[in-house]
C-alpha cells in the first residue's frame, strides 16, 4: 500500500527542459563554469522522459497487483461463507446459525455450545447427541428427533419445539423463555428438572408425561412438578 500511495502521489508535472535551463544559466554565469562533471551538463531531456516512463510502468504494475489481491480475497469469502462467519461450536467450520438444516443428521455428535440460533431444523436428527449449552434460540425444530440427547443448559427460548421426539432426553436447566411451544412432542422419560416452563406448557406436558429418565433416574412427571 505504501508503494501504491507513492505512485498516486508521483503524478508530477513534467521535468523542465534541461537544455533550456542550461542555456538560461549561461546568460548569468561564466560559460566556462559548466564543466563535464556538472549535473546539468550530464542530464538531458530524453533521460528525464525515460525516468518518467519507467516510474509510470512501475506504478501501473503496483496498481494492478493491488486490485487483483482485493478481487481474489473477495472471491474467496464469497465462495466459502464459513470463512466470513462461523456458526460456533465444534462442528467443524460449517455454519449452523441462521441456516436451513432441514433433515440434517447430527445423531451421536458432540455439539457442546453449538450455535443453531434462528435455524430451520425440521425433521433434523439429534438422537443421542451431546448438546450441552447449545443454542436453539428462535429455531424451528418441528418434527426433529432429540431422543436420548444431552440437552442440559440448552437454550430453547422462542423456539418451535412442536412434535419433537424428546424421549429419554435430559433437559436439566434448559431455557424456555418466551413463546416456546412443546405442543405434540413426545416426552416419555425426559428430564425437565429446573426448566422454567410457562404454566400453559407445563399443563400441556403433564397431560402426556410418563416414564423415567435412564440417565438421571428421575421420573418425568416429578421433574415437571405435575400435580
Amino acid at each position: 500500500m505504501a508503494a501504491l500511495n507513492f505512485c498516486c502521489c508521483s503524478n508530477l508535472s513534467p521535468l523542465p527542459n534541461l537544455t533550456t535551463a542550461t542555456t538560461s544559466l549561461s546568460h548569468h554565469q561564466n560559460p566556462h563554469s559548466l564543466t563535464a562533471s556538472s549535473p546539468l551538463a550530464s542530464c538531458s531531456a530524453p533521460q528525464g522522459t525515460q525516468f518518467r516512463s519507467n516510474l509510470s510502468s512501475i506504478c501501473e504494475s503496483f496498481s494492478k497487483a493491488s486490485v487483483l489481491a482485493l478481487v481474489s480475497a473477495s472471491l474467496v469469502f464469497a465462495s466459502n461463507p464459513a470463512l466470513a462467519f462461523k456458526g460456533g461450536g465444534p462442528y467443524g467450520a460449517e455454519v449452523t446459525r441462521g441456516q436451513d438444516l432441514t433433515g440434517k443428521d447430527f445423531s451421536g455428535k458432540t455439539l457442546i455450545k453449538q450455535d443453531f440460533k434462528t435455524s430451520i431444523l425440521r425433521q433434523a436428527n439429534f438422537k443421542g447427541a451431546k448438546l450441552l449449552g447449545a443454542s436453539f434460540f428462535d429455531a424451528d425444530l418441528t418434527g426433529a428427533d432429540l431422543s436420548d440427547a444431552d440437552l442440559r443448559g440448552a437454550d430453547f427460548s422462542l423456539a418451535n419445539v412442536t412434535k419433537v421426539n424428546l424421549s429419554n432426553a435430559n433437559l436439566e436447566g434448559a431455557l424456555t423463555t418466551g413463546n416456546t411451544s412443546f405442543k405434540g412432542s413426545i416426552i416419555t422419560g425426559a428430564d425437565f428438572t429446573d426448566v422454567p416452563l410457562r404454566d400453559d406448557q407445563r399443563e400441556l406436558l403433564c397431560k402426556v408425561a410418563d416414564g423415567t429418565n435412564p440417565v438421571t433416574g428421575n421420573e418425568t412427571r416429578e421433574t415437571l412438578l405435575c400435580k
